[in-house]
């Protein structure tokens, strides 16, 4: 309950750090950063980044208090910084209320049902595509090869763009525009903020071109049914809402993915048993059924408890910022309207109370007889959680069940020795050292 922000005594425990800049480059550069403070001050503590006073909240409940129970003391658009707003523009990621709960449901008919279905194929044929590919090349970096697949397949389904030049230039754009995302606002065209606002700007112009055309010719890919969607009184979406909502749906149609997947493929390799027992369960399928289809991969309960367990351990962002905008009281402590509140995904993830040796990899966590994760409601976020659950999650999640089945199926891979796998957290989690494996035709004859 939100009390006067009179009494500074019930303010939460820790310290605002130097002036302005408060605690910062401790924040950005210390990958313990929160942990540290937690041992210190306890599950929520006060800080200063990014020159605004902050409270870090951590745990499960405090996960369920600013994602579901008290959403209205938070806005996620005050939560980023400028550069996420004029980059990515005032697409769902930043929309409150009345706006966003209308958009989120002219979104939801291109994420869900039927058009799930529709994408099955598409997602097959340029994993089977890129699978040969690195066959061919034998010895490379997965991460950004991965990143290549999910930003094909998300341009691909989402756009409706044609494998090849034409998304390999996209690509190339996208990746000047999310390097300006936490860069300075600095807007010369050699900065890289300077060039994001360029590669935002084509990528604007591309999909306001591709727009037109779904006007005139619907499709069924996500955005002709974004053209296509209709609220209770009969109003669609503008030009202008469309381009900010597709390029936003491009963005997070691949870069936490690329994320998992890496992860996936990385933890697969290091712990033999787990990978034994999931090309078991694919050999198992393939010998009923031949190839996927979306029914199958509810047969997969194995390899979906392995992709929970790589969410669990390796969730591909750390937590989120939200604007506090209504002060509120949380484990006794007091928070002033006009800080910034930052929940941390890790601290759930990790609990020792709800998921027994939280450091190993152990998907059996997740089994029906252990379900370690129901334990405690909002002890596994990596998709968000709550009405603002991430709109995208059954498109992420059918990508990176098709993928990983096809390579368990049909491939082997090992990891490059003495290479950097310290995972780096910015933009998303990966090895510092991009995943470098070798990789090659399985024997079907092999165990």
């Amino acid at each position: 309950m939100a009390s006067s922000t009179s009494d500074r005594s019930l303010l939460p425990p820790g310290s605002f750090g130097l002036p302005v800049v408060g605690e910062t480059l401790n924040f950005l550069l210390d990958p313990n950063f929160a942990d540290k403070r937690r041992d210190r001050y306890g599950p929520i503590f006060k800080t200063r980044l990014l020159g605004r006073p902050t409270v870090v909240m951590m745990g499960p409940e405090a996960n369920q208090f600013v994602l579901s129970t008290h959403m209205d003391c938070f806005s996620w658009r005050e939560g980023w910084p400028g550069t996420f707003r004029e980059l990515l523009g005032e697409s769902l990621f930043l929309q409150e209320g009345d706006e966003h709960r209308r958009n989120r449901k002219l979104l939801m008919p291109a994420f869900h049902g039927p058009a799930l279905a529709a994408y099955v194929d598409t997602m097959q044929s340029l994993t089977e595509r890129y699978a040969q590919r690195w066959e061919t090349l034998g010895q490379f970096a997965w991460f950004n090869e991965m990143k290549q697949l999910t930003f094909d397949i998300a341009s691909t389904l989402l756009l409706g763009s044609a494998p090849g030049a034409e998304t390999a230039q996209l690509s190339q754009w996208f990746t000047a525009l999310t390097a300006g995302l936490f860069a300075p606002p600095l807007r010369w065209g050699w900065t890289p903020f300077g060039r994001a606002i360029r590669a935002r700007d084509r990528l604007l112009d591309h999909i306001e071109q591709v727009v037109r055309d779904r006007q005139l010719n619907p499709t069924h890919d996500a955005l002709g049914l974004l053209v296509q969607s209709e609220d209770e009184a009969g109003n669609r979406l503008s030009l202008s809402e469309i381009k900010v909502q597709a390029l936003l749906m491009l963005f997070a149609g691949h870069e936490t993915t690329t994320s998992m997947l890496t992860s996936l493929v990385m933890a697969l390799a290091q712990h033999p048993s787990v990978w034994a027992q999931a090309r078991q369960e694919q050999a198992t399928l393939m010998a009923t059924n031949g190839a996927i289809a979306l029914d199958h991969l509810r047969q997969m309960p194995y390899l979906d408890q392995i992709v929970k367990e790589v969410e669990r351990l390796y969730p591909p962002v750390g937590g989120g910022f939200r604007g506090v905008v209504k002060a509120f009281e949380f484990n006794g402590y007091r928070v002033p309207e006009g800080w910034m509140a930052l929940y941390r995904i890790n601290a759930a993830h990790r609990d020792r109370t709800i998921y027994t040796n939280p450091e190993t990899f152990d998907p059996d966590r997740f089994s029906p007889e252990r379900a370690e994760h129901r334990r405690a409601e909002f002890s596994l976020v990596g998709f968000g959680g709550g009405p603002r659950v991430c709109l995208g999650l059954a498109f992420a999640q059918m990508e990176i069940k098709l993928v990983a089945a096809h390579l368990l199926r049909h491939y082997t891979w090992s990891l490059v020795p003495g290479q950097n796998l310290q995972m780096t957290p910015i933009p998303t989690l990966r090895p510092r050292s991009g995943l470098h494996v070798i990789f090659k035709q399985r024997d079907p004859a092999a165990p």
